[in-house]
């Protein structure tokens, strides 16, 4: 804390030592860092600003907590040329992300009954917890692995589950350009062939609740939001196949001696433009795209399962927005008067494009795209639109932050009935095992309301409307 220097409303300096190529930026109030075990994440954020080619800040977000090699919640650029790439700055569950979908019935409307009934159709549809897979459909094949690796989203559309305008309302639309299923290890491949459409473990979920409070009418009305009404949350990644991804790739790296001369050696990096530093973006991608079909297969099985219990058309589901938060990607930005291509890693960190940006679809070009930053399971979750702050790269938080590790959530949950306790504060809650649900309680979680608020406060999204959960299914 003492090393800290406040710059600008929400945003810390940590000033430049010997070794580090550029400062650190924490975005976080003083109430929030007061609050943080805070130590180790800065020490990981000096860490990274040592990597060759980073420019700007190497930066923190006010979910910020200790994770491998960078700290989850972490932000860097690095130049095209002369940068590296670091699978730590994405992290093992490659595109770990997540999608709002809008329901159009609110949800006072729902008897208590429909609203178990409905949490129980989705838990038989949708797998979730270690290692389950979809046992209900077909191992993808070779030629499945082609195609949707390489086409992303449009794979799912393609073949019926989804509709061609849930692509205009996901990051990238969908997919990442450069992804080549040759990168792609067979065990990774073998790791996800039947995890499509499932949920994964830990922090994973699908929520189901309230849009409780809105805060920006004109755009909550643009994107077709109004107070009351129900919406769903979901929360995964690139399951096995992410994983094994990952791990390939730091074996390789650790081979060929990249690891040498860093601060941690969990920051091992090649260079982007080396054989492989292409080879490991080209695999990310792939793992990337299929983190889109994962949660494009989850949004069709909620689909079905609204169509079962309450008559609901499918279609009428709409899909406000996918987000990636544990991605690199290439990008334009400003740096020192010129624009330049930049490899930016976000790692628990959320893309936060404002309006006229060029990817963006007419509509949030318009607005600037959403930012989804789910809370715990009790609290609330929130929805904000990007402001474009070049500070960051036009990037946000992406979640609460722990606040408390699973073991020590574990804990303080012991010989207690977590399910019952949620269930009395109005949260029906339904996992694969109860281990998870005490791992991921409330009071794990920072307060999701503080972290939102240093955000807008920093100027790098403004809130639209919070969310009060009410049906979870945890990973």
């Amino acid at each position: 804390m003492s090393n800290l220097k406040q710059i600008a409303p929400a945003t810390y300096l940590i000033e430049q030592e010997q070794g580090m190529r550029v400062p650190g930026l924490i975005i976080a109030t003083e109430k929030l860092l007061k609050e943080m075990d805070i130590e180790k994440p800065l020490e990981q954020v000096r860490n990274v600003a040592y990597l060759p080619g980073i420019v700007g800040y190497s930066i923190a977000m006010p979910d910020i907590h200790w994770g491998y090699g960078f700290p989850i919640g972490g932000v860097a650029a690095m130049d095209v040329d002369h940068g590296v790439i670091s699978p730590g700055g994405v992290g093992y569950d490659i595109n770990c992300g997540v999608r709002l979908a809008l329901i159009p019935i609110p949800f006072a409307e729902i008897k208590e009954k429909t609203k178990k009934m409905l949490l129980d159709k989705i838990f038989s549809l949708v797998p979730s917890g270690v290692g389950r897979g979809h046992r209900q459909t077909k191992s993808l094949s070779d030629y499945d692995y082609k195609e949707l690796l390489q086409k992303g989203a449009r794979w799912s559309v393609e073949k019926g589950f989804g509709y061609p305008a849930d692509l205009e309302h996901t990051e990238s639309h969908g997919m990442i350009a450069e992804a080549d299923p040759n990168a792609v290890s067979l065990q990774a491949k073998v790791r996800g062939q039947d995890q499509l459409g499932s949920i994964g473990s830990g922090n994973h979920f699908v929520e189901i609740g309230e849009l409780h409070q809105i805060f920006l009418p004109d755009v909550a009305s643009s994107w077709g939001i109004s107070q009351g009404f129900t919406y769903v949350l979901i929360h995964s990644g690139s399951r096995g196949l992410g994983h094994q991804v990952c791990q390939d790739t730091l074996n390789t790296f650790v081979r060929q001696g990249y690891d040498q001369g860093l601060p941690d050696k969990q920051l091992v990096c090649a260079p982007i433009s080396s054989v492989e530093g292409k080879h490991y973006f080209q695999a990310m991608a792939a793992a990337a795209n299929f983190a889109f079909n994962n949660r494009q297969h989850i949004l069709h099985e909620v689909r079905q399962a609204f169509k079962e219990v309450l008559g609901i058309d499918p279609e009428s589901i709409r899909l406000l927005y996918d987000v990636c938060h544990n991605i690199a990607k290439f990008e334009t930005h400003l740096v020192k008067g010129k624009m330049k291509e930049l490899c930016v890693h976000r790692k628990g960190a959320t893309r936060a494009f404002g309006p006229g940006a060029d990817e963006l679809s007419p509509l949030f070009k318009k607005t600037g795209q959403p930012v989804l930053v789910p809370g715990d399971m009790l609290r609330a979750s929130h929805l904000l639109v990007g402001m474009g702050n070049p500070l960051t790269w036009c990037s946000s938080c992406h979640g609460a932050g722990r606040a408390r590790s699973r073991v020590k959530s574990l804990e303080a949950w012991r010989g207690k009935d977590a399910v019952d306790f949620m269930e009395k504060k109005g949260v029906v809650v339904k996992a694969s095992s109860h281990r998870t649900i005490a791992e991921e309680m409330p009071d794990a979680y920072k307060d999701v309301d503080d972290v939102v608020a240093a955000v807008e406060e920093a100027g790098l999204a403004k809130m639209v409307a919070r969310l009060r959960p009410h049906l979870v299914i945890k990973g």
